[in-house]
């Protein structure tokens, strides 16, 4: 089994920045792909940004320019630095992981989720 922990959530205010981060681990062979995703309440998960193993980065449009997806291979580690906030932003930030087992398996795992509220 694999666990994805997510942390650096919190209350901000409008222009503000925050840290995510979200460390892998447990039955791991190689990690394809990590990314962020978001969901605000009555919308569906959206992707906020991904990055490959060989650090390749894709942005949604909402936040290019503001958000930045980094990867630290040997930490199994993957960071979302976000900067200039708005409320909008506003949503449960889920960590995702595109796998590849100790079985040999390619899996998709999925982290419980981190709030972030943007609010003066």
């Amino acid at each position: 089994q694999v666990q994805l922990v997510e942390s650096g959530g919190g209350l901000v205010q409008p222009g503000g920045s925050l840290r995510l981060s979200c460390a892998a681990s447990g039955s791991i062979l190689r990690i394809i792909a990590m990314g962020w995703y978001r969901q605000a309440p009555g919308n569906q998960r959206e992707l906020v940004a991904s990055i490959s193993s060989t650090n390749m980065a894709n942005y949604a449009d909402s936040a290019k320019g503001r958000f930045t997806i980094s990867r630290d291979n040997a930490q199994n580690t993957v960071y979302l630095q976000m900067d200039s906030l708005k409320p909008e932003d506003t949503a449960v930030y889920y960590c995702n992981a595109d796998t590849v087992t100790t079985a040999l398996l390619r899996r998709d795992f999925w982290g419980l989720g981190t709030q972030v509220t943007v609010s003066s």
